[in-house]
């Protein structure tokens, strides 16, 4: 399949690649024949209009209106929340694209919980009482929607990195039974280094340097719960973490969201928390053990896990709403009556962090990089597909979820109950944060070697003069926190591309300073707002790529597939084995 596709999209590429010859040979004949005359091959004629339409401007101004303090930080359930799904709504009908919806309407209603927190915690351990601060040296939640919870002198335990790996051999806890018990944790995934070179990592082991999802915070959480754990504590260490603990704390102590089932969240751990780094070694201290030798320790397959003799307390008071959050979906429908119902899905997370009352002065998280600016791509994209003569033959989705700055949830909801099968869906293409720094050389893959997708992309990318490069920090796990992995986790191909690190016509080391800058002054804060400085030609650039390969993957002739090795591979594989069942309703997963 894979050779068969690549060949496919290779001819494909070398049809814009002639296409776009042709229109530069046909221009440098000006002086002898007039623009009727031009002769322009049909794909390029096709093609031309949607890409002229997607443009610096246009982004601009989506992106003021979603980030602007009218919308009070796009916060699911609040005024903010019905001012975004009307301007989206708004937008998509004007394109003329239809409701994404089967049920005749451009949103997908996705039932939430929210839950504000208020705990208290202390640690009893050498005869001593330790103490915690909310939120500076902890946060803690409790996912189960009930008003109360209370863990009372739990016994805690270490659990190395917390992980269950049968693939690698690994089992962080061999055996033990901890149902009750309080368990601690770090964060990433064990950093076990090579044999043969002490100072790198085995690659062969938990991706080497790369994250994976054990290493992700949700995982520990999950395999917490399942393992019957009253409370999961994660040790929180800025440089696994990739993010300092003000980002955990700046959102945890405020409002979250769940999704509503039917069982409460019961079958999650009480009390989900984090620690700081120093709050952790005070308690190993007080413990009688050494924190930095147990660390070690637990970058080792024999690690066992290590009762700390230390008592936990945790009582937790929760401020319950239920709510019905939006997706915001429009449809593009293929040409061709034989594929018209197999997709390829855009998406965007349009929700940040709504308003806090108790900061002093601004107190509207904007999130103008992060995604308006994503969000207004998806418009971009969506216009651009509406100017095509030629429609694809394959129908296209256009995405935008909610609360993926609450765990993904807009995009899971949409993955467990998706609108159309997952096995007619052939790729996720998704965007969060444009680059408003300028064009690159290049263009970064999260999650390098994960898909075809990619080898798409590379062709494509081929036509603007620009080459893939995998992220420069796979340690970080950025695969894992966005709204394509909940596709993936699903087994659907998943592409998540960035504009690159070289900067065309800037020192070598601008884009780095440039996102260093913007992590430490604006990510996650209300500074995170529409400026002046912005350069768009980037952004314009990426989307006229990604447009180029959802258009692509839109006419091809098989569908794009996992990579050998890929841990998503299995899933796709046993998905597509199995009848597409046409009489379901939507929401049943596939």
């Amino acid at each position: 399949m894979r050779k068969t596709i690549l060949f496919s999209l290779l001819l494909g590429s070398i049809a814009f690649s002639c296409n776009e010859n042709s229109r530069q040979v046909a221009e440098e004949k000006t002086e002898t024949t007039t623009k009727t005359q031009t002769q322009v091959l049909p794909d390029s004629a096709n093609l031309s209009p949607a890409l002229q339409s997607i443009n610096a401007t246009d982004i601009l101004n989506h992106t003021k209106v979603l980030a602007s303090d009218a919308f009070e930080g796009r916060g699911p359930g609040t005024r903010g929340e019905d001012s975004t799904v009307n301007y989206l709504t708004r937008q998509f009908r004007k394109m003329g694209l239809k409701p994404g919806n089967p049920n005749g309407t451009y949103v997908q209603e996705v039932p939430m919980f929210g839950f504000t927190a208020t705990p208290k915690a202390s640690f009893t351990a050498g005869g001593k009482t330790i103490n915690l601060n909310f939120p500076t040296d902890y946060v803690a939640v409790s996912r189960r929607f009930v008003p109360t919870v209370d863990v009372n002198n739990s016994d805690m335990v270490f659990v190395g990195y917390g992980i269950v790996a049968p693939e690698y051999g690994w089992d962080d806890y061999k055996g033990l039974d901890v149902k009750g018990k309080t368990i601690v944790m770090l964060i990433n995934d064990p950093p076990v280094p090579s044999s043969a070179d002490k100072s790198k990592l085995d690659s062969t082991m938990f991706g080497g340097k790369a994250m994976t999802y054990y290493g992700r915070w949700t995982y520990k959480y999950e395999i917490a719960a399942e393992k019957g754990a009253a409370a999961a504590i994660i040790i929180h260490e800025t440089e696994p973490a990739s993010y300092p603990y003000e980002v955990v704390s700046g959102s945890w102590s405020r409002e979250n969201f769940d999704i509503s089932n039917p069982n409460k969240n019961m079958d999650k751990a009480a009390v989900e928390a984090w620690i700081t780094r120093e709050k952790a070694k005070q308690l190993f201290t007080a413990a009688g053990k050494n924190f930095e030798q147990l660390k070690a320790s637990a970058a080792k397959k024999d690690f066992k896990p290590v009762a700390l003799g230390a008592k936990a307390n945790f009582s937790i008071k929760n401020k319950l709403r239920e709510i019905k959050s939006k997706n915001v979906v429009a449809k593009l429908e293929g040409s061709d009556p034989q594929l018209k119902d197999e997709y390829i899905v855009y998406t965007a997370h349009w929700d940040h962090l709504g308003k806090d009352p108790n900061l002093k002065g601004d107190q509207i998280y904007n999130g103008a990089l992060d995604n308006a600016s994503g969000t207004a791509g998806l418009l971009e994209l969506a216009e651009a597909y509406t100017k095509l003569e030629q429609k694809p033959k394959r129908s296209i989705l256009f995405l935008a979820v909610t609360a993926e700055e609450k765990g993904l949830l807009g995009s899971k909801y949409y993955a467990e109950n998706p609108l159309y099968p997952l096995n007619k869906t052939l790729a996720n293409i998704n965007m969060d944060v444009l680059n408003a720094y300028g064009p690159t050389e290049d263009v970064i893959v999260i999650g390098y070697g994960n898909s075809e997708l990619e080898d798409v992309l590379a062709q494509e990318a081929t036509l603007q003069n620009r080459r893939i490069v995998p992220e420069t920090s796979p340690e970080k796990g950025s695969y894992y926190r966005s709204d394509h992995f909940e596709f993936a986790q699903k087994g659907v191909p998943a592409l998540y591309a960035k504009s690159g690190v070289k900067a065309i016509n800037q020192p070598a080391d601008y884009v780095q300073k440039w996102q260093d800058k913007y992590t430490a002054d604006n990510y996650h804060k209300v500074t995170d707002e529409v400026r002046p400085e912005w350069n768009l030609d980037g952004a314009v650039e990426d989307l006229k790529l990604f447009f180029r390969v959802g258009y692509t993957i839109a006419n091809t002739t098989n569908y794009p597939a996992w990579k050998e090795g890929s841990e998503f591979k299995a899933r796709r594989d046993k998905m597509l084995s199995q009848p597409t069942d046409t009489t379901k309703a939507a929401g049943v997963e596939i």
